[in-house]
Parts: structure tokens; C-alpha cells; sequence
């Protein structure tokens, strides 16, 4: 100990023991107080709710043992509180006494000893290593024949690849040995309080799981597209004033790019469901195509000026609300029809989604131009933006129309037996089905809950561009969403993904986007910048699973 800080597994128990000593005498008074009370209480609480849900006992039974045991809690409750102010004394005196001696008489010793082997490991690593390429160098020399030669550099490159698992293994042990002593200090606490931590614990014992987890390589996989496009934006927010005498991150620039990116973000989160079953859809820009053709004709300024399969429509004698909504039930229904159809055939028959949605694509291209002679039907009514998206104080409210539908989703997916669902199917859709998921159901229900958000988002961009529906408006958009959703992390190899993911996904992209515009970069080559990110994020997503596999 003289000339080293390291310390041995014996000296740091020697080192911990006065304190388990002192918590330990402690912690038995506090359960003398707490078997009569509070753990009587935990008990009877635990027997009740196994009781109620006991299939085996009849109503009377159950009634009368559910009795018995609220009788029993009244006491139990009584002792609790009768304790509870010398239990909260036992624990402030507990607390107080780690506050004063788990850190200093021997948290800082293990940190010290484990910053040393690192030190020390390091070290002996490096002589290993510079013994292994003397000796190999050595052995080289005394040799001639190729296939010996060649032998020779194989062995030499196992000693390394072994010594190199050996290092990493010991700095692993010395991290563990470190989380460890940080952890049992919050294991003791644990105990006394029986699992409350305040804010501040809850926080520290986060970053110090988040820094034990850490891992450089995965973090870089997660997170490096990010950082990429992260600094491509930055780069673009620099050249924009120099090049177009504009600033890019303005007020009324951020609001823009959100106001582009709500409509869009329902067609993520719609797409982001099916990219969990491992799926996708490529009909989206011609759902959207669709919902704004029918949402512009019932929405119209007057008299229709196209019609439709030879039929020109006249919604304007009807009240502005009815038309409102009729429109947003008539994107719903197209929507929901045609994907619960491409939702069928890929649950029932196993159809890859990629063919089932380009057939939609091609039958609602074509069925769309061939009614409306692929003509576009102007503007809106002018007074019905103001009615579904209207400015708040200068803010436009179609973003908080995007937040409503990222809470639901979210809610959806984390909250409901649907969603756990989704990712189980997603996951590993064997596995789902032999614990009794109904496969077709789930798949076929986020066809449906996919075509309610297409729906809604060509409902929204109907109101943002006061009309102008056409079969062509829409295209490209498919490969946005998917692009955003494949950014933000949702996986391709399915059951991975998470609501933020697709938030980010859609905020960073449809801001990239505005930005080249802004710019004056030509659509074709924004396209080929969409193709180039979408080939990064999946070769990244793909090393993530190679990884993990």
C-alpha cells in the first residue's frame, strides 16, 4: 500500500466493512420497526390483489378473505404509522452517516485504485505486446520457407488478437469493479428508503449507467449520420448568407420548415409503422395526391371547374364546417381503403409490402388521372385555412396538429396491447404468432392506423397550400418519409424504432431540404442528396445488426 494506491479485493472490504457495519446495525432496527408495518402492509396489500383476481374461490370466499385482510391492513397501517417517525429518524441518521464516510473512507480509494490498474494495464499490455513483436521478429529471422514464414505471421497475429481480449477484458473488470462501488452506496439506499431516490439520485445514477454503458462504436453507429448531416446543415447555414445575403436559422424560417415538416410528419409516423414489420410503402405521394384531389374539389371555391369521371361538383351551398369535415372523412376512407387492401393481401398471402404498395401506386395513379384527366382544381374556399390551421398569435397551428399526432402515435405504440404488439410481430413474427399474437391482425392494423395518418396529412397540406389538388401532386414524398424514418432510426430489420427517432428524422430532412431550396439547388439533385442519406442510414442500420448478430 506503500507504493501503490491499488487495491486488493481483501483491502477494499476492509475498507467498506466499518460502513456495511454501520448501515447493517441500522437497517436492523429499521426492519424490526417495519415487520409488523410496513411490511405487513406490502403483504396483505399483494394478498388482496392475488385474491381478487383468485378464479379458484367463490364470490363468498373471495369476499371473506379480502375482509380478513383489510381488517388486518387497518392494524398493519396503525403500527406503520406509529413507527414512521422513528423509521424516518433511523433513515436521516443512516444517510448522514454515507454522506460523511462512503465517498471519502472509500469511494475515492476505489476510484484512486482503479485509475492505477488502468495505468498498470496498460502498461503491461505494452510490454506484452513489444515482447511478442521482439520474439516474432526473432523467429522470423530463422526462417526461409515461405509457407513457415507465412505460418509464423498467422500465429503471431492470434497472440495479438489474445492479448488484445486479454487487455480489453481487464479493463472491463476494472470498470465493473468501479460502477460497483459507485452502485452499492444507492444499493444501501435502496434498502433504507425501500427504492425512493430523490431527482438528483435518479440523475446521478443515470449518468454513471449512461458513462458504464458507454461504448464508442455504438455510439458512433447510433448517432454519426446525425453528426454528418448535423454539420452539413451547419455548413449550409454558414454559406446561405454569403451566397443568397439571407440568414437561414430566422425566426420565420424555423416556423416554415416545421410548417413543412407537419404534414409530412403524418406520413412518417404512418410509414414509421410498418418499417417495424419490416415493411414499407411506396404508394404514399399518390395517397397524398389522391386526399388533396378530394379534399380540393369538396373544399372548392365555388363551382368545380374539372370534374370527375365527367361529373362536375358543387359543394359550395354546403356549410363551411360540414365541407371541412366531409373533406377530412373522404381522405380518411380513400386512404384507409386503399391500404387496409395492400394491408390484406401482404398479411394473407405474405405479399412483400413493397409489391402490394407499388400496386397501389399504379391503381391510384392511374384511376385519379383517368377520373380528373389529370387536371388540378384550384383553391380552396380561402376562409377554411384560417378554420383548420390558423395562425395563433403568429404561430401556425398545424404544428401543434404534428404534436397531436406524434402524442397519439407515441401513446399507441408504447401504451397499448396494439403497439407492444407491433413490436413483438416486428421483431420476430414466429415468435409472435406461437405466443398467440395474431400476426394478420397486427399487420393489418398498421395498414389501417397508416392510412388514418396519410389521411390527415393530405387533409393538412390541402389547407397549408389552399388547395391545387392533382393525381401528381405528392410525388417523391414516399421516399421523404421513408428517408426521415430510416434517419431517425427506425430499422429495417424490424421491431426497432422509436417515435423521437421519426420526430428528428422528419425535422432534420425537411430542414436539409429547405435549406438546398434556399440555396437554389436544383429538385434533381435534392433528390440524388435524399438517395445518398437513405444509402448511409441503411448501411449503418445494417452494421448495427451485423453487430449485434
Amino acid at each position: 500500500m506503500a507504493d501503490t494506491n491499488i487495491l486488493t479485493a481483501e483491502a477494499e472490504q476492509q475498507l467498506r466493512q466499518p460502513i456495511d457495519d454501520a448501515i447493517g446495525k441500522i437497517q436492523d432496527q429499521i426492519n424490526v420497526l417495519r415487520q409488523d408495518g410496513t411490511d405487513q402492509v406490502i403483504i396483505l396489500s399483494g394478498h388482496i390483489e392475488a385474491t381478487k383476481r383468485d378464479k379458484s374461490l367463490s364470490k363468498a370466499e373471495r369476499e371473506a378473505a379480502i375482509k380478513a385482510d383489510k381488517e388486518a391492513l387497518v392494524g398493519a397501517r396503525a403500527v406503520e404509522s406509529q413507527n414512521k417517525d422513528q423509521v424516518a429518524q433511523l433513515i436521516g441518521e443512516a444517510e448522514r452517516y454515507l454522506k460523511a464516510h462512503y465517498r471519502t473512507d472509500y469511494y475515492e480509494y476505489v476510484v484512486k485504485s482503479c485509475a492505477e490498474e488502468k495505468v498498470a494495464a496498460k502498461k503491461a499490455y505494452d510490454e506484452q505486446l513489444a515482447s511478442l513483436r521482439a520474439d516474432h521478429k526473432q523467429a522470423l529471422a530463422e526462417l526461409s520457407d515461405r509457407a513457415e514464414i507465412k505460418e509464423q505471421n498467422y500465429v503471431y497475429k492470434n497472440k495479438l488478437f489474445d492479448a488484445k481480449m486479454t487487455y480489453q477484458a481487464r479493463q472491463r473488470q476494472i470498470k465493473d469493479r468501479q460502477h460497483a462501488a459507485f452502485v452499492y452506496e444507492y444499493h444501501l439506499l435502496d434498502m433504507l428508503r425501500m427504492s425512493k431516490f430523490s431527482v438528483q439520485e435518479n440523475i446521478r445514477q443515470k449518468w454513471e449507467n449512461y458513462k458504464y454503458t458507454f461504448n464508442r462504436r455504438d455510439f458512433l453507429l447510433r448517432n454519426g449520420l446525425y453528426f454528418a448531416i448535423i454539420i452539413i446543415f451547419i455548413i449550409l447555414a454558414i454559406m446561405t448568407p454569403i451566397i443568397k445575403g439571407t440568414s437561414l436559422l430566422t425566426y420565420n424560417n424555423i416556423l416554415n420548415i416545421l410548417q413543412q415538416a407537419s404534414p409530412q410528419m403524418f406520413l412518417a409516423l404512418g410509414v414509421a409503422g410498418l418499417i417495424l414489420l419490416t415493411g414499407t410503402d411506396l404508394s404514399i405521394g399518390r395517397m397524398v395526391g389522391m386526399g388533396m384531389t378530394a379534399a380540393t374539389i369538396i373544399m372548392h371555391q365555388g363551382i368545380n371547374t374539372g370534374s370527375v369521371f365527367g361529373v362536375i361538383f358543387d359543394f359550395s351551398k354546403m356549410n363551411l364546417w360540414v365541407r371541412v369535415i366531409f373533406a377530412l372523412a373522404a381522405c380518411i376512407v380513400l386512404s384507409t381503403v386503399f391500404t387496409t387492401i395492400a394491408g390484406f393481401f401482404t398479411a394473407r398471402f405474405q405479399m412483400h409490402p413493397f409489391i402490394s404498395t407499388m400496386a397501389n401506386t399504379l391503381i391510384i395513379f392511374g384511376l385519379v388521372t383517368y377520373a380528373t384527366k389529370g387536371v388540378s382544381f384550384g383553391a380552396i374556399d380561402p376562409a377554411i385555412p384560417n378554420m383548420i390551421i390558423p395562425k395563433i398569435g403568429g404561430f401556425p397551428s398545424i404544428i401543434i396538429w404534428a404534436i397531436a399526432a406524434i402524442v397519439i402515435t407515441w401513446f399507441v405504440w408504447n401504451k397499448t396491447r396494439f403497439g407492444k404488439n407491433l413490436y413483438a410481430v416486428g421483431g420476430n413474427p414466429e415468435a409472435a404468432a406461437v405466443s398467440g399474437i395474431s400476426v394478420f391482425a397486427v399487420t393489418l392494423g398498421a395498414f389501417v392506423f397508416a392510412g388514418i395518418l396519410y389521411g390527415f396529412g393530405s387533409w393538412l397540406e390541402c389547407a397549408r397550400m389552399v388547395g391545387s389538388g392533382s393525381a401528381a401532386y405528392g410525388q417523391g414524398w414516399e421516399m421523404n418519409a421513408i428517408a426521415a424514418c430510416v434517419v431517425g432510426g427506425v430499422s429495417f430489420t424490424g421491431g426497432i424504432g422509436k417515435i423521437s427517432g421519426v420526430v428528428v428524422g422528419v425535422t432534420i430532412f425537411t430542414a436539409l431540404t429547405y435549406a438546398l431550396t434556399i440555396l437554389g439547388i436544383d429538385t434533381n439533385l435534392q433528390f440524388v442528396f435524399s438517395g445518398i442519406i437513405i444509402l448511409i442510414a441503411v448501411t449503418l442500420d445494417s452494421l448495427k445488426y451485423v453487430q449485434k448478430k
